[in-house]
């Protein structure tokens, strides 16, 4: 009997460690697995943050960017309207100064033909009686205070007309120097613009769960990653390109107008019957006669630098290769009037050394002429001409009055 009850208890102990361990066991697997999938799940969190963070930041570059093209938008627009302003100002100053200019000059033609002085003393001296010589003498006293009065509009116009070109040139350069950064910004835009898709795409997937639809998205985030390695891609070619036109514009500054008249005189003459057809086109209107110079020494002095205009225009080139152009003429539509306002003779006959100034209604175009067969058919050498801004013989011979609007060209002397 006690050996019967000696083994039960021994049976029911061993049942009970048995039991122990295995409910020990299932608590500890089980724990494991809970273990396992929170590691699981931080991971996955983790994973998820770290791709919500790409986002945001390449979403912050993106919104960063529009915001300063807006800017910059915004700022050319005003500066452009300012400058159309300013255009219309500095035109009609230059045909007041011009027109003062003649008045002035035909006077003082007269008094050197006719002795004004002289006679004005003989007019006096004849007088009948002291009543009508002090009334001649007021006459002439009217006529040179008349006389006083235009030189001062005329002096007040060039100050004023001088300072409106140095305000126009810095608007005009501002507005090409934010063109040239909405450019840059633009190829920089669309790199991140693909780089956003990617990371859009992975944080899609990270928070995915159903394995077909993960497995597009996968699909759909390579296919972007390969779009934003060509959109990298087509950036490194578009700065690679601008560092190749900045060295060529840079060498190009190194030529001189003897050099491109040299290389248009290698140039062969246009054909008999491309001559003909250029004849048919007729001369551009004369803006102002060539003759003889109005007043050579009223001509201001302008610096040789060609720094007040933006590298690679065509107004950068035309100052390049004519020092003598003025500083401040604004656009190249511009040039013929300003040039006008300080005492350069304007016409429409083309000359070698000359300026040609096209007024298309827009900005305008200059070039330096290096070679001339009739008013039809010139050579030039000019930068910025379809969008090559290097100095240079673009065109050979052609027709300047059917090219870029009405031409008239600037005289050197």
């Amino acid at each position: 009997m006690k050996k019967k009850l000696f083994a039960t208890i021994l049976l029911s102990t061993v049942a009970l460690s048995q039991g122990a361990v295995v409910a020990g066991v299932s608590a500890d697997s089980t724990d494991d697995k809970i273990a396992a999938q929170d590691n699981k799940i931080n991971s996955i969190n983790q994973q998820q943050q770290s791709a919500q963070a790409q986002v945001d930041q390449i979403q912050g570059q993106v919104s960063e960017i529009k915001k300063q093209q807006e800017n910059l938008q915004a700022e050319n627009d005003r500066l452009n309207e300012e400058s159309e302003r300013l255009s219309a100002e500095i035109d009609e100053l230059s045909k007041n100064i011009v027109a003062r200019q003649e008045s002035l000059a035909n006077q003082a033609r007269s008094a050197q033909t006719t002795g004004t002085a002289t006679s004005y003393i003989n007019a006096i001296v004849s007088s009948g009686s002291l009543t009508e010589a002090i009334s001649r003498i007021s006459a002439m006293n009217e006529i040179a205070d008349a006389n006083n009065k235009m030189l001062q509009e005329q002096k007040r116009d060039k100050e004023d007309i001088a300072q409106k070109q140095k305000e126009n040139n810095d608007a005009i350069n501002t507005v090409i120097a934010n063109k040239q950064q909405l450019e840059d910004d633009a190829q920089v835009l669309s790199t991140k613009e693909a780089e956003l898709k990617v990371a859009q795409l992975n944080l899609a997937a990270e928070k995915s769960t159903a394995e077909n639809e993960k497995n597009a998205l996968l699909q759909q985030k390579a296919e972007a990653e390969k779009a934003a390695a060509a959109a990298a891609a087509a950036e490194a070619a578009y700065r690679a390109k601008q560092k190749e036109q900045q060295a060529a514009v840079k060498a190009s500054a190194n030529t001189t107008l003897q050099a491109q008249v040299q290389a248009a005189a290698q140039t062969p003459a246009a054909t008999p019957a491309a001559a003909q057809t250029q004849a048919a086109a007729q001369p551009a209107v004369q803006t102002q006669a060539a003759a003889a110079p109005v007043a050579t020494t009223s001509r201001p002095t302008y610096s040789t630098s060609a720094s007040s205009y933006p590298v690679g225009e065509c107004t950068w080139g035309a100052k390049t290769l004519a020092p003598w152009a003025g500083d401040y003429w604004g656009n190249g539509g511009q040039w013929a009037a300003s040039a006008a306002a300080a005492g350069f003779r304007t016409g429409s006959q083309p000359q070698v050394g000359a300026i040609a100034c096209w007024n298309d209604g827009g900005y305008g175009h200059v070039a330096v002429v290096t070679a001339v067969q009739s008013t039809t058919s010139i050579q030039v050498s000019e930068s910025n001409y379809n969008g090559i801004r290097s100095i240079g013989n673009y065109r050979g011979w052609f027709n300047p009055t059917t090219a870029q609007g009405t031409v008239t060209y600037i005289y050197p002397n």
